[in-house]
């Protein structure tokens, strides 16, 4: 994040790792990313961390909220073909991957851990923005 330059309020959050809010409008409860360093990270809270996990993406779907789920350094054809260090079988860990998609009406996304900081960033301004265009302006009111 300091790569980007953006500022930084270290808050506990309900669900997943970052969020974003400006003096307008606060998306803490509303949008969230989940960070994964890799396939490895991520079949580990599918399997030994299980409960933990769905917890935390049961919080964000009850509180109406969108949660991206964001891999680093792996893709979906990696974890097809079982291109990570955890005892999960290839068809196992998609099945879940699918599966949240599903459940909690979540986005994966894939990038190299080079990138995290912009993806994270881009992805929370253009919702930041996205919602503050659907404001009413205050000549509307």
């Amino acid at each position: 994040m300091e790569q980007i330059e953006a500022p930084i309020e270290r808050v506990a959050l309900s669900f997943g790792d970052y969020s974003v809010k400006c003096d307008t409008l606060d998306l803490r409860d509303q949008v969230a990313i989940e960070r994964k360093m890799d396939l490895t990270e991520l079949a580990h809270c599918y399997c030994q961390d299980r409960k933990r996990f769905v917890r935390e993406f049961k919080r964000a779907k009850e509180a109406g909220a969108k949660l991206y789920l964001l891999v680093e350094n792996g893709s979906l054809d990696e974890a097809y073909s079982g291109h990570y260090r955890a005892r999960v079988h290839p068809a196992s860990l998609t099945a879940s991957m699918l599966a949240w998609l599903a459940r909690y009406n979540c986005q994966i996304l894939f990038c190299k851990e080079e990138n995290s900081g912009r993806v994270i960033h881009d992805v929370l301004y253009r919702e930041l923005k996205e919602r503050l265009e659907e404001m009413p302006d205050e000549e509307e009111i």
